[in-house]
């Protein structure tokens, strides 16, 4: 997907929500573990309930994975029935040598056939770039990251110059464009969009923390917010486990849509 269709349908359906399908097997409802493929299921029913409110869904593959291979399927399953329409991330957070690093886009690129990767950007330009060489796919590197441990080496600052999170987005973009490179931003650090927007000013985020992890959706829309929007604010706690009842999936709907609502009266003062 290029950055023109993401932004086209950030402005059709006034929504910049990503959800997150993180289909952990011991909290989805009880209801769903007599089907064939729970995981499935449950995808497949929050799929169903809000794909007009958002425009972008994210599997975290450590719930698919930790199934061994009928997890792999159920991904596989769940990926095929996301619209097309609909930007899809592979949230593996992945990063090796070259070699390796390019097998791995070549299964969340071409065997899965994902529109973006998250990517770890510790092992350097090497690790990255093999992700960066499919056409109208994404890197979305790993920035300033929502969890407590963000600030055991994000933040610090080496030879009195600037933190680490700053240096990586610095140079990562000498590496890619903001026409395939994103990076991950946390919603727990409100206070740091506005600085984040000044050194990466045209690149979208993908912000998880919204939700479960308290993080300000007025915040990060106030001082994430560009020209072409540049947001992707992931929520997954907080829409695909609003209940664990029958009606699971209308209750994600109703948390899904107070967000969009947010989202479409902010998107109306720009």
């Amino acid at each position: 997907m290029t950055r023109k269709e993401l932004f086209n349908q950030i402005q059709s359906k006034k929504s910049y929500l990503c959800v997150g399908l993180d289909a952990d097997i011991n909290r989805i409802p009880k209801h769903l573990l007599d089907f064939e493929d729970p995981i499935f299921e449950f995808n497949k029913q929050i799929i169903d309930a809000t794909k007009d409110l958002c425009v972008a869904y994210k599997p975290n593959l450590a719930f698919y994975e930790s199934l061994g291979a009928k997890g792999w399927i159920s991904l596989e399953k769940t990926k095929n029935y996301i619209p097309k329409e609909h930007f899809t991330i592979a949230d593996a957070k992945r990063g090796d040598i070259g070699n390796t690093s390019r097998l791995y886009a070549k299964a969340f690129f071409e065997t899965f056939d994902f529109d973006s990767v998250t990517v770890a950007p510790y092992m350097g330009i090497d690790s990255v770039q093999p992700f960066l060489e499919f056409e109208d796919k994404w890197v979305i590197l790993l920035g300033l990251t929502s969890n407590k441990g963000s600030r055991d080496f994000q933040f610090a600052i080496q030879d009195n110059e600037m933190p680490l999170y700053e240096r990586v987005l610095r140079k990562a973009q000498e590496w890619g464009s903001p026409e395939n490179l994103m990076f991950v931003i946390g919603a727990t650090h409100p206070e740091m969009f506005e600085k984040i927007r000044e050194i990466a000013p045209d690149n979208f985020y993908l912000v998880p923390g919204i939700g479960a992890q308290g993080g300000d959706l007025q915040k990060v829309s106030q001082y994430g917010y560009n020209d072409n929007c540049g947001l992707l604010v992931n929520s997954s706690r907080g829409i695909i486990f609003s209940s664990d009842g029958e009606e699971f999936a209308e209750d994600a709907r109703k948390s899904a849509l107070k967000l969009q609502k947010e989202m479409e009266a902010f998107i109306a003062t720009k």
